[in-house]
């Protein structure tokens, strides 16, 4: 494959620019534009009013050419698309300094935060279901039994490996190992912010009996930076791989006793646009369940006092599990959800990434950025990555995807952290892998930060 180049980005000719031409891109970022940016009217409150109309379409657009904006620069910066993870990177953090620093209208913000993560929209759990949907259906039934035999395993070396490093640069810094424990390696390998920085605060908070935020404020500092490791480190590895091929089973992250990887199942049929229609219906059915019966299991551990949460994603990669191993999906419909995973991860990772970074405050970085807690947050990303790396082999899996999937994707910000990760590893195929990590490896954590707090914290 030819690499790209900035001439022909500004070549009239061509249509590098999502598929469309320069002329067209520059008339739509200037409709983009006005419509962010010029006032008009006054809103429902009297306030001065704008073009922009928040629904899912224009929402869609606007991040999509943001994100072909700066994508399609990044992917053609030398030295950042071959070490920092080229567009998906600088879209991510162009959108936060942008977001951060107020460079957009305070209702594009708010039109943003509705589109990615909050009711009735929530583009984030249309993209992740689809993607893990697409790839758990595709893969071979032998290869997932084998994950579920192993994979967990992995996830815990990943955790020892991360506490050891972590214990030991902290040392250094004089900080206790319980220090250690509770307020770095907890946070950034808890599975995220929602499913776990917010409720390993609760849980500290019910501990201590101090609020919540004091130790939040601290834990999502050190998280982001350890984020912005994890991704990088996700950039590094994709190169490792490249430049040492035995470490790397090319997207594949499972061995088999022949030493070949088990490839995931490639559907022969090819698929009909009924079968994508039919595929993204069965995983908004899917997500359905899964909702039913993460919230049966919340009222269940609630009323028998057991702290222990079970994020619907987790029920959603069990149910699709089941689906597989049941041998219960058409071959047609299978196809489909791989064409659906493939629109999403290959077409719209931009406009997640935009989405995400408009959403992340720049300032929350800087205000940890103390060498010290930068030195133990990747020191405890590296022990992460180093561990699974040196035992992979041994598991039976390739170190390179093993390190991807069951370290960094442990230590980031959850289900965007994970497409981060994926992303500017070039492993996206990879998320129903990345999101056991961040689901279930995360209340595995919950579970251990309960302990932690009801022993040390005080």
């Amino acid at each position: 494959m030819a690499k790209k180049n900035f001439k022909e980005l500004f070549d009239p000719k061509e249509s590098k620019w999502g598929g469309i031409s320069l002329p067209m891109f520059l008339a739509a970022l200037v409709v983009v534009a006005i419509v962010v940016y010029v006032p008009f009217g006054l809103d429902k409150e009297g306030n001065p009013g704008s073009f922009l109309r928040p629904n899912f379409l224009i929402m869609f657009s606007a991040l999509a050419v943001f994100g072909l904006l700066f994508g399609e620069i990044g992917d053609r910066i030398p030295i950042w698309n071959d070490f920092i993870g080229g567009g998906t990177i600088l879209v991510f953090f162009m959108a936060a300094v942008f977001g951060t620093y107020h460079l957009v209208p305070e209702k594009f913000m708010e039109a943003v935060d509705v589109f990615y993560n909050k009711q009735p929209v929530n583009f984030l759990e249309m993209f992740i279901p689809a993607l893990i949907v697409g790839s758990v259906l595709t893969v071979d039934r032998k290869t997932l039994i084998k994950s579920i035999s192993g994979y967990i395993p992995l996830i815990v070396v990943g955790v020892f490996g991360a506490s050891v490093c972590g214990m030991a640069v902290g040392f250094i810094f004089g900080k206790t190992p319980q220090d250690v424990m509770m307020n770095y390696v907890l946070p950034i390998m808890g599975g995220g912010t929602g499913a776990g920085a917010i409720p390993l605060s609760e849980i500290w908070s019910a501990k201590t009996g101090r609020p919540a935020g004091e130790w939040f404020g601290f834990a999502i500092s050190i998280l982001s930076i350890a984020n912005i490791f994890a991704i990088i480190c996700g950039a590094l590895l994709k190169k490792v791989g490249e430049a040492k091929p035995s470490l790397t089973g090319n997207g594949e992250l499972i061995i088999d006793n022949s030493k070949e990887a088990i490839r995931d199942k490639e559907v022969e049929v090819k698929p009909e646009l009924t079968d994508t229609t039919a595929a993204f219906i069965l995983t908004g059915i899917l997500l359905m369940t899964a909702h039913i019966l993460g919230e049966l299991w919340s009222a269940f551990a609630k009323s028998h006092n057991i702290d222990f949460e079970l994020h619907r994603l987790v029920f959603l990669i069990l149910l699709t599990m089941f689906l597989n191993i049941a041998n219960v999906v058409p071959d047609r419909l299978k196809a489909g959800a791989k064409r659906m995973q493939t629109f999403f991860s290959k077409h719209t990772i931009w406009i997640l990434m935009a989405a995400v970074g408009f959403t992340t405050d720049v300032k929350e970085i800087i205000a940890a950025a103390a060498p010290s807690n930068i030195l133990i947050a990747l020191a405890i990303v590296l022990g992460a990555v180093g561990l699974i790396m040196l035992v992979a082999r041994k598991m039976k899996f390739y170190p390179i995807e093993a390190a991807i999937t069951a370290g960094l994707c442990m230590a980031n910000r959850g289900g965007a952290g994970d497409v981060a990760v994926l992303g500017a590893a070039d492993r996206m195929d990879l998320i129903s892998f990345a999101q056991i990590s961040s689901r279930i490896g995360g209340a595995m954590m919950l579970v251990f930060g309960s302990v932690l707090f009801s022993i040390f914290a005080s």
